[in-house]
């Protein structure tokens, strides 16, 4: 396979690179502010990407999508993770949920939460992790579902739930077998929606002093019909995998825009600045930043296209999706780390995007799980290779 953007892709990145740079990115500091003055130009936003048909360009057009193939839509997410708000201006931000939906949903939640969905006429989040229980082991989730009558009735506490503040419903995973199941058939997905008497926000949770809507949630005695179940009963990790894998991928690629947009930072910076008789681009020690950003934005990026390559042809990918989480992550936080050196003390200062893009790129080693268990389970499943009397052959990959 080539790496570089196909020729039939380009025009459409290039209208979204255009689209972020010359709207989005400007319109940051209004859109941080989380106001009814955010929230209309937000909106005004969405309402130029549906007229210049760049909106939910990832959703299937029977969804009302723009209908780009996977492989197609990973390039242009790519340029749309240059800003936290891309995915909320362009009508990506629900992509996951929605392709959770499409394939699981009866009829009835079909109807209710699918299409406005990617019109973004509501939102979704999603409930898994809880406070104090290690969420690299899954299993030991705490928060049931008891069904009595005709009725789930939902107890337990979240937390990480992502704009649970504004969404119109949850997707909660909970244990719904009896003790003695086989662990990854004991829980189910359930959709629950936020007006739900017993659907509690204890409190939005800062991440290293950002408010993102990472929202805690009480499920004290939460009544919803028996046919919110999502999918079959006893599959809620089946289908958080399938949501977890290629979300992974847009992950990677969102951080290869963020990086980006880091390195563009720092390499204008070198050329503005000067210092002891000269322009900082001469200095070795600068150019040195410029060298390691780019071997490590490129391998990362190599590193991404070809398990974003895997899935396309129907792989499950898992060494190369789990070798990416953690190339990716530390790539992100290497080149904005540089780029705020580079800028000195104003790269401490809210007078550019990097503090923030900074604190963000800490996150990334620890959600869609921390670094440690990628790094594990990747290097079981190659070195089980071994063990079988195999060789791990790369260019077979």
């Amino acid at each position: 396979m080539g790496f570089e953007v196909p020729a039939s892709v380009r025009p459409i990145r290039d209208a979204v690179y255009a689209f972020m740079t010359e709207r989005v990115e400007p319109a940051e500091p209004v859109l941080r502010r989380g106001d009814r003055d955010s929230a209309a130009l937000l909106a005004e936003l969405q309402r130029q990407a549906k007229q210049e048909g760049l909106w939910a360009l990832g959703h299937p057009e029977e969804l009302g999508g723009g209908g780009l193939p996977f492989l197609d839509y990973v390039y242009v997410n790519e340029v749309q993770g240059r800003s936290e708000f891309g995915q909320l201006a362009l009508g990506t931000f629900t992509l996951q949920d929605s392709l959770m939906l499409h394939r699981h949903a009866s009829a009835e939640q079909r109807e209710r939460y699918l299409r406005p969905l990617v019109q973004a006429e509501i939102y979704p989040s999603f409930a898994m992790t809880e406070p104090g229980i290690s969420s690299s082991d899954p299993t030991q989730l705490t928060t049931t579902a008891t069904l009595e009558g005709d009725e789930w009735v939902i107890r337990g506490r979240k937390w990480f739930t992502t704009l649970a503040d504004r969404a119109a419903y949850t997707t909660v995973m909970c244990r719904t077998e009896p003790e003695g199941t086989v662990p990854h058939l004991s829980f189910s997905m359930i959709l629950v929606p936020t007006d739900t008497p017993g659907y509690t926000i204890v409190r939005d949770t800062p991440v290293l002093g950002l408010d993102g809507g990472h929202c805690e949630v009480l499920y004290d005695e939460v009544r919803v019909p028996a046919q919110n179940l999502l999918g079959p009963r006893g599959h809620g990790f089946v289908i958080a995998q399938e949501r977890l894998g290629p979300g992974r991928i847009f992950h990677c690629m969102r951080w290869l825009g963020q990086a980006q947009r880091a390195f563009d930072l720092m390499c204008a910076r070198l050329h503005e600045r000067s210092a002891f008789g000269g322009p900082l681009a001469d200095k070795q020690l600068m150019q040195q930043h410029v060298f390691d950003s780019y071997t490590e934005i490129q391998a990362a990026r190599l590193l991404t296209l070809q398990a974003a390559h895997r899935i396309d042809a129907g792989d499950q990918a898992r060494v190369e999706i789990g070798a990416i989480k953690v190339a990716g992550a530390r790539m992100l936080h290497n080149v904005i780390d540089r780029a705020v050196q580079v800028h000195g003390a104003q790269g401490l200062t809210d007078d550019t995007p990097l503090g923030r893009m900074y604190r963000h790129a800490r996150e990334a080693r620890i959600y869609d799980g921390p670094d440690e268990v990628h790094i594990t389970t990747t290097a079981r499943r190659i070195l089980k290779e071994y063990a079988q009397g195999r060789n791990w052959e790369f260019g077979l990959r």
